[in-house]
């Protein structure tokens, strides 16, 4: 028995922010994928989102713009609004 997996497409959302960075915590919980600061520790140490393609353990990492954050399948452009 055969079965196909086909993997999902990736999508892409550009998010502004208006400071020179943001906490990697922080910024999952601005965009909605975190519901609380816990959830978002959570998912940072399970190894679920990447920085600019690689894993990212730190949850106090900086985030600046022209970096990409991914995450469940999506990957977030950050650009900064100024």
């Amino acid at each position: 028995m055969k079965i196909k997996v086909k993997a999902a497409k990736r999508k892409n959302e550009d998010v502004l922010i208006k400071t020179d960075f943001i906490r990697l915590d922080s910024l999952l919980k601005f965009i909605d994928v975190a519901q609380t600061g816990g959830q978002a520790k959570s998912f940072i140490q399970d190894k679920i989102v990447k920085v600019n393609g690689e894993v990212c353990e730190a949850r106090g990492k900086k985030i600046r713009q022209g970096d990409i954050v991914s995450v469940f399948s999506v990957d977030y452009y950050i650009k900064n609004e100024n």
